[in-house]
């Protein structure tokens, strides 16, 4: 009895230390990113990010794990915004990119060369423009990458004291910015180099002109460099359609692998070097959603072949969450067997992504991975094949897969941050919405939850719209569960993981019957007893964003809302969004042919109706929804109405901010979401939001 006691003494202790989590845990998440194996597979490179709270920045620095059980992971370069690294075929050295500092703001990245002798690294480039896509020759001594390149980039010329440099920008092109990139160059493009591995060695361009190359790899003989271009001028008037190119080390003439009428993705040549595997998506015939299948080409000219074309899921896909590593991120690609006749994949399957392998001949799906969790990456070399692997209440630790698709830990970045806290697992729900279809959601309740109390409910709506929720870490879900809410996150039609025809239901009806999905799926949980159907609120951005400004106007059953990086009226956004690709399959004509079809979907037509008290984020460098097609249109007209409204302006922030904004700002997004409800939910009032509410002189 008195064992018994102890233990519960200590129990008791050891639950009375944790707490929930914080906004603020957010300055101690840390993220892996573009895991990579050495050639003889005893040892994993990898990206590692963390926080600088006082610099409000994120720090990335180059580490290594070994495969074996019970490893330790070591730091291997210092950073502070070290990415992209790349083992040598004899596995001696790491290429990596590394960004300098200088005078407290980053120069462009360039190669530095890491012996894993002990040796320091070295600077390999000192190019003036920033350096992407890197990959070494099988020989391991040249190393191709893309910059972004100008005609005049090499010349050793200085501007004179005298000479006016002027910043007025001359666009002729309808796509003329990009969301997170600024606006574009008309005259620079990103072009491929190469440059030898040794000392003084010179980098040389190889191609030139007006269009750009990307995603660089080497055919298996070191005779190719393979990649990918987009070769129109102006890609607004046609759906975006790139192919696969290949040019000798040494330059020349290009020459085209493959193309279709679609979008080429993530592509590895096979390892005898007769075929290549990659991701597409298709162009023709339109759809609002065309699911990407794994497709091989074998030689130059040849037409692709559809591999899963008889299976009904997402090829290299994923699912949405708010952590995805800043700075760092790079998807996955297909991987082959060594004896090139299977080729590793993720696929996405009602919010679970998994690895999964495929027969190069027959295209027989197998799955290798299972469990609820996203594989956000993986990567193979030396008979060994690593992942890095996500949860509800994990950011995400590299694993080794076994064969049998057994997982084995090999870090654990968080570990002492989530000792400390009460993270729940959420319960996944399916329910039936208003036509009979069956819809997946995820509820997270608060870790202290009583099914005998009432709670208010946040019903929160992704953005895409073909994207997905799953089982994956959710800062903002964690967070608002914490705060006392249960909060419900569907996947309603239009979703991805579901198949093709779940996908593109919602063409030419955006917003509509996704609409009736989320309600019916309020009303699903309320059914269940311990939610207060007079404390409802809804939350989500960009197409979230868009959903919930169509919510208010559809119903006045909340009781608060908050909408991000949103979209008011689809005709200003037609205008004026970076955003084009999809323009066609959400619409059959222009604005200008069919004004009433953009009026009958935009919120801002229903603007009359809005009584629930709106909170609304927004971006200001945000070019995919742009505040004065979104935000600033429902905030001017609610104002004129007298119904309660703030908005809050992040300067600086892109579309991005909610998953890569500055810390600070990503913060004080929370605080601000979780505020507003407190707000009108929970009754406590807040002196920042209650001067906007003052109607009166």
């Amino acid at each position: 009895m008195k064992r018994l006691f102890i233990a519960a003494a200590i129990l008791f202790a050891i639950s009375a230390q944790a707490r929930f989590i914080a906004e603020k845990d957010l300055f101690r998440f840390q993220w892996i990113a573009d895991p990579q194996v050495s050639p003889d597979g005893s040892q994993v490179a990898f990206v590692r990010i963390t926080v600088d709270e006082k610099k409000d920045t994120y720090n990335t620095a180059i580490w290594s794990v070994a495969t074996a059980a019970g490893a330790q992971p070591r730091r291997i370069t210092n950073g502070p915004l070290d990415s992209a690294p790349r083992w040598s075929t004899d596995g001696r050295t790491l290429a990596f990119l590394r960004a300098v500092e200088k005078d407290g703001k980053p120069q462009p990245a360039q190669i530095w060369l890491l012996p894993m002798n002990g040796s320091e690294p070295r600077a390999l480039t000192t190019l003036s423009r920033a350096i992407d896509s890197i990959a070494w020759s099988p020989a391991g001594n040249t190393i191709a990458f893309t910059a972004a390149t100008k005609p005049d980039d090499l010349k050793d010329e200085k501007k004179k004291d005298d000479e006016h440099e002027s910043d007025v920008r001359v666009i002729n092109q309808a796509v003329y910015r990009a969301n997170g990139a600024g606006y574009r160059d008309p005259v620079r493009s990103t072009h491929l180099w190469v440059i030898e591995a040794a000392d003084d060695a010179k980098p040389k361009q190889i191609t030139s002109g007006d269009f750009s190359e990307e995603d660089v790899m080497w055919s298996p003989d070191g005779s190719r460099i393979y990649f990918t271009s987009t070769r129109v001028f102006e890609s607004y008037y046609d759906r975006r359609a790139n192919a696969l190119y290949s040019i000798a080390p040494t330059g020349g003439e290009m020459a085209q692998i493959a193309s279709y009428q679609g979008q080429i993705g993530p592509y590895a040549p096979s390892p005898d070097g007769k075929s290549i595997a990659f991701a597409g998506e298709a162009n023709v015939p339109i759809h609002s959603y065309n699911q990407p299948d794994l497709f091989v080409v074998a030689g130059s000219g040849a037409q692709p072949r559809n591999l899963t074309m008889n299976y009904d899921y997402d090829v290299l896909s994923g699912a949405g969450g708010d952590q995805a590593p800043p700075r760092a991120s790079r998807g996955p690609r297909p991987v082959w067997s060594a004896d090139g006749k299977t080729i590793y994949m993720t696929a996405a399957e009602e919010g679970r992504v998994n690895l999964k392998r495929v027969d190069a001949a027959t295209g027989a799906v197998k799955p290798w991975t299972s469990g609820n969790h996203v594989l956000m990456a993986f990567a193979t070399g030396g008979g060994k094949t690593v992942a890095i692997v996500s949860t509800p209440t994990t950011i995400g630790d590299l694993f080794l897969v076994g064969d049998n698709g057994a997982l084995t830990r090999l870090t654990n970045i968080n570990d002492k941050l989530w000792s400390e806290l009460t993270l729940t697992e959420p319960d996944e729900i399916w329910y039936t919405s208003f036509d009979g279809k069956k819809i997946e959601a995820w509820m997270q309740k608060p870790p202290d939850f009583d099914p005998s109390k009432k709670y208010p409910l946040i019903l929160d709506i992704h953005g895409g719209p073909h994207a997905a929720y799953g089982y994956v870490f959710d800062h903002e879900f964690q967070w608002m569960a914490a705060k006392g809410y249960v909060v419900l996150y569907p996947n309603p039609r239009g979703s991805t993981s579901y198949g093709q025809e779940f996908g593109n239901v919602i063409q030419y009806r955006y917003p509509g019957d996704d609409y009736k999905d989320l309600m019916a799926g309020v009303d699903a949980v309320i059914a269940r007893g311990f939610i207060d159907p007079a404390k409802l609120g809804v939350t989500g951005g960009s197409g979230g964003g868009l959903l919930t400004n169509w919510t208010i106007t559809q119903t006045d059953r909340f009781a608060a809302a908050v909408s991000q990086r949103s979209i008011a009226d689809w005709s200003d956004f037609w205008y004026t969004a970076d955003f084009t690709l999809f323009q066609p399959t959400w619409f059959r004509k222009a604005p200008w042919e069919d004004p009433e079809d953009f009026r009958a979907r935009s919120p801002i037509t229903f603007i009359d109706r809005v009584k629930t008290p709106l909170m609304l984020i927004e971006g200001e460098a945000d070019y995919r929804t742009p505040p004065m097609s979104g935000g600033e249109m429902m905030f001017r007209a609610l104002k004129y109405r007298h119904v309660p409204t703030v908005m809050v302006r992040f300067p600086d922030e892109s579309h991005e901010l909610s998953r890569s904004g500055k810390p600070w700002h990503r913060v004080e997004r929370l605080q601000h979401i979780v505020g507003w409800f407190d707000q009108w939910l929970m009754g406590k009032k807040n002196p920042v939001y209650e001067r906007g509410l003052r109607t009166g002189g």
